[in-house]
């Protein structure tokens, strides 16, 4: 190595296991990594006066002790990656160890293509760290998290769990009601993950037709079914490399649930219609407006695939609990009407006490659009009254209501306000006839059967309410 060129990064790579340390080190250093390895705690400790490293390879259970619980000992492994060494049947410890900070885990026998992954995003992963650290100082000060505004300790928490797994490429479940921003988290993930210079391909499990979401997600060949008059690539191919984004995901119809969950766990993907098994890299952030447990115990949600989904499980807070977070996301969206439209509107300091006040129980959707409103109706000064009625809010748009044949809708009803009132109403015109009313909506009967489980539930719950004493 002459003087000019650059030291290498370095890897400690622990395993009691001989033959597999050596094979091990062997493959790291064909990475271009100079390689320390140790076959015990102890080695390993003897080590780490001589040298720091980037990056360390670490088996859980060694004969002297837990492996990650040594490295969170050692303040000289503080800044080193870490990617922990597993059987099949420690899997579970191995992703307790992700959710305190290892970058990735490796099972035996590993996967070569797997570790070359996971040491590529070394470098990418150290960078990473460091700009998250500088958006949580800019949360401090501004409000700000990237794109997510909110300095509520409910989001600031929020932001503590999407630091913390950003870095990896571990699969994530959002769960959070309609409106609060889940498609956001999606890519705030992706931006700050080692997957940002790929495509981020967002997928609505709930908005298509169940027939389709098997092509949509996989692809198809060409004659699978009538129409497919050629070869198209599915949502996994597209995201090669990068992140798919599958909303909705209890939604999905639970057979099509089994071809999800065979693909996530074989990392390939057979298009409809063909037989060639296509291997696919793919990170996944999956979301759903449902309580995932709940959606277990409907048969919404395959248990297994939810587990596989929600190695990291993350909850968005709905609006009405970001104490002081709506006259911030106000000033937010108004600051993005000025810049579309050339204006320099204000908030009036009752305006934002009025919004500070008030429920939204669209949360941050509704927010926007009642910040649009306002702005349309508003001149330099957007007060209380472009606001429209005083808090608390569901005054002001009183949701959907049946008229007859017909269902009104007010400006600011919520989805699911609308999404009963239509359900119901339909039902009622049909005389209850379920599957015919499943057919009209174009939802599927188990999906009907699960809302109406719901609204069921919703009903009990309020009586409930009502006969409990003062």
């Amino acid at each position: 190595m002459t003087q000019d060129e650059p030291n290498p990064p370095r890897a400690l790579v622990i395993d009691d296991d001989r033959e597999f340390l050596e094979s091990l080190s062997m493959l790291v250093e064909r990475e271009g990594f100079s390689v320390v390895a140790a076959r015990s705690l102890a080695d390993a400790e003897a080590r780490l006066g001589e040298t720091s490293f980037d990056v360390v390879l670490v088996d859980l259970e060694l004969p002297d002790g837990n492996g990650f619980a040594f490295l969170a000992e050692h303040e000289a492994l503080e800044h080193s990656e870490v990617i922990v060494i597993t059987g099949n049947a420690s899997v579970d410890s191995a992703v307790s160890a992700l959710r305190e900070g290892a970058l990735d885990y490796l099972t035996k026998p590993f996967d070569r293509a797997r570790l070359r992954s996971c040491l590529s995003n070394v470098a990418r992963t150290r960078s990473l760290k460091g700009e998250i650290a500088d958006l949580r100082a800019d949360l401090r000060h501004l409000g700000r998290f990237g794109s997510m505004v909110g300095s509520s300790p409910a989001m600031q928490s929020l932001y503590d769990q999407i630091a913390k797994v950003a870095p990896t490429s571990l699969g994530v479940l959002v769960s959070g009601e309609s409106g609060v921003g889940k498609e956001l988290v999606a890519q705030t993930l992706h931006r700050l993950g080692p997957r940002s210079s790929k495509r981020l391909v967002p997928v609505n499990c709930g908005a298509m037709a169940p027939t389709l979401v098997e092509s949509e997600l996989f692809g198809h060949e060409r004659g699978a079914f009538t129409g497919a008059d050629r070869v198209r690539q599915g949502c996994f191919e597209l995201a090669e490399g990068g992140t798919l984004f599958l909303d909705e995901v209890t939604e999905m119809p639970v057979e099509l649930q089994v071809k999800l969950l065979r693909v996530l766990e074989s990392r390939e993907v057979v298009r409809v219609g063909g037989s060639r098994s296509i291997a696919v890299d793919v990170r996944v952030v999956a979301a759903t407006n449902r309580d995932p447990r709940r959606a277990v115990e409907e048969g919404a949600l395959r248990e297994d695939l939810y587990y596989r989904l929600a190695v990291f499980p993350m909850h968005v807070p709905p609006l009405r609990e970001r104490d002081g977070d709506a006259p911030l996301l106000a000033q937010h969206f108004l600051d993005g009407l000025n810049a579309e439209h050339g204006t320099e509107k204000i908030w009036s300091p009752a305006a934002l006490e009025r919004l500070d006040g008030m429920d939204f129980p669209g949360n941050v959707r509704e927010l926007k659009n009642l910040v649009s409103r306002a702005y349309v109706l508003g001149d330099e000064v957007l007060g209380a009254d472009e606001l429209g009625a005083p808090a608390p809010h569901r005054a002001l748009f009183g949701g959907a209501e049946r008229d007859g044949d017909s269902v009104t809708v007010r400006v600011g009803s919520s989805i699911d306000e609308v999404e009963q009132v239509l359900i119901e109403a339909t039902l009622e015109k049909l005389d209850g006839d379920k599957a015919q009313a499943a057919d009209v909506l174009g939802i599927s009967l188990k999906t009907l059967y699960n809302r109406l489980k719901v609204y069921a539930a919703a009903r009990r719950a309020r009586a409930k309410g009502a006969d409990a004493p003062d």
